[in-house]
């Protein structure tokens, strides 16, 4: 098996957790009685209601507008009535503004058709607007609008696009199987983002545990394309863009710089394959692929859900210990813990993981930093993880964004991952982000 000569420095190994569900085919979850959409689904201006409550919608309807230029329609999930249009629950915590959508028990749920992006026609710009009009944003997590970050900034070029299909974070196999099952979806987006971002090759991304997408993809590579399959070493956070970027091209993302600043641009997998899959119809993104899994999850698997499906309706379609302690959107490192089983999917949602009592390991106590440096070892961005945990304790939020690069800090969790003390050095690092954000805003 060849893989690629280069990876980052440092990084961890922690257990995979995906033998589960990496050979599961994807299957089609069922519409809830009730779907629940949060205008705000990705990062961006929300969008902008344009339906009343007790209309009458399609299945692809545009339900809100797009608010500004960063920022995505939201579409409906499910042909159906609009029953009320109030605050809904959200996982960060607060309450903001959404949709209730009652879906038609009898409708035949077809797919209302837009403005088709023929791509031997259309121009880089009108993509561009097609990404943005089916709602497209990053599906990997981070859910920052598609057709924003494609926009190649003026003076810069793109002479690598790479399609991220590492999913390095435990227990997740959506991508995975996304390349299975999906890759001609696959190359079509990728010529559409070849096309929008004038790339000259095009690399797929893929680590060495999913070597049978890697095969089964490098057969169907279209003839007389510039594209290629490279398999990296098994490494968190493998995934992490510019990680890859060192990886596959042994080039160094500048710190507080983007992609575009080596001339590449990073796609997830799974938002390629969307392109694929709705630009050429103009439809808009009404639903995703996740993976259920976790030592609480009674039927594990990939499914097709619904946006706006609500959580607790999920984990009653697949079954759940009753010891059911703890459930994560997105993985285990990088995933956020739930405190409302009452908040929906969105756009970002990659998975589910359901903990019980008798498999979480939870730290008992945390103690004081020992400096024994497992943490600086571990960061794939060569910060000090330690002196910035420090430097949190006593506030000084602007010594670590200055002297010690806590903005490039991507939260990975590998440095609590190692941690001897159990100091939740990444919690830490998203508070003083979120503090010193708002400073810069007031």
């Amino acid at each position: 098996m060849k893989l690629a000569k280069n990876t980052f420095k440092n990084g961890i190994h922690p257990p995979e957790n995906k033998e589960e569900t990496n050979g599961l085919p994807i299957r089609q979850f069922s519409f809830s009685p009730l779907i629940i959409l949060p205008l705000a689904q990705h990062i961006g201006a929300p969008s902008k209601i344009i339906v009343r409550e007790g209309q009458e919608v399609v299945r692809g309807q545009i339900l809100a507008e797009s608010d500004g230029y960063l920022s995505v329609p939201l579409h409906a999930p499910a042909s159906g009535m609009v029953r009320k249009i109030s605050n809904v629950p959200t996982i960060s915590g607060k309450m903001t503004t959404g949709i209730y959508l009652e879906p038609f028990p009898s409708s035949t749920q077809e797919i209302l058709e837009g403005n088709p992006i023929d791509l031997d026609t259309a121009s880089p710009e009108e993509i561009l607007l097609g990404i943005q009009q089916a709602g497209i944003v990053g599906l990997g997590g981070a859910a920052f609008p598609t057709h924003a970050k494609l926009k190649i900034p003026e003076g810069k070029y793109c002479d690598t696009l790479i399609i991220n299909g590492i999913e390095c974070e435990p227990y997740l196999t959506t991508d995975h199987r996304v390349m299975l099952e999906q890759p001609s979806d696959i190359f079509l987006g990728i010529k559409y983002l070849m096309k929008a971002t004038g790339a000259k090759r095009t690399i797929i991304g893929i680590e060495a545990n999913k070597q049978d997408a890697a095969n089964f993809l490098r057969s169907l590579l279209p003839k007389n394309e510039p594209i290629s399959i490279e398999v990296v070493p098994v490494k968190y956070p493998q995934g992490a863009e510019k990680m890859l970027i060192t990886a596959l091209l042994d080039k160094e993302v500048p710190s507080g710089g983007l992609p575009i600043d080596v001339h590449a641009v990073v796609v997830n997998v799974a938002t390629t394959a969307e392109i694929g899959r709705l630009l050429p119809h103009g439809r808009g993104i009404q639903e995703r692929v996740i993976t259920i899994t976790g030592p609480g999850v009674k039927k594990k698997g990939n499914y097709l859900i619904p946006i706006g499906t609500p959580l607790r309706y999920v984990l009653e379609q697949v079954g759940v210990d009753e010891s059911i302690s703890e459930v994560y959107m997105g993985g285990p490192m990088m995933g956020v813990a739930v405190a409302n089983l009452d908040i929906s999917i969105v756009k970002g949602t990659s998975g589910i993981v359901v903990f019980n009592e008798e498999q979480l390991h939870r730290a008992a106590q945390v103690y004081p930093c020992i400096k024994c440096g497992a943490c600086v070892d571990a960061c794939p961005l060569s910060l000090n993880p330690s002196k910035l945990g420090i430097l949190a304790k006593f506030e000084s939020y602007e010594k670590m964004a200055d002297e010690y690069h806590l903005m490039d800090c991507f939260e990975c969790g590998s440095c609590s991952y190692v941690c001897p003390s159990n100091i939740p050095l990444v919690q830490y690092f998203r508070l003083s982000k979120s503090i010193i954000r708002k400073r810069k805003v007031a």
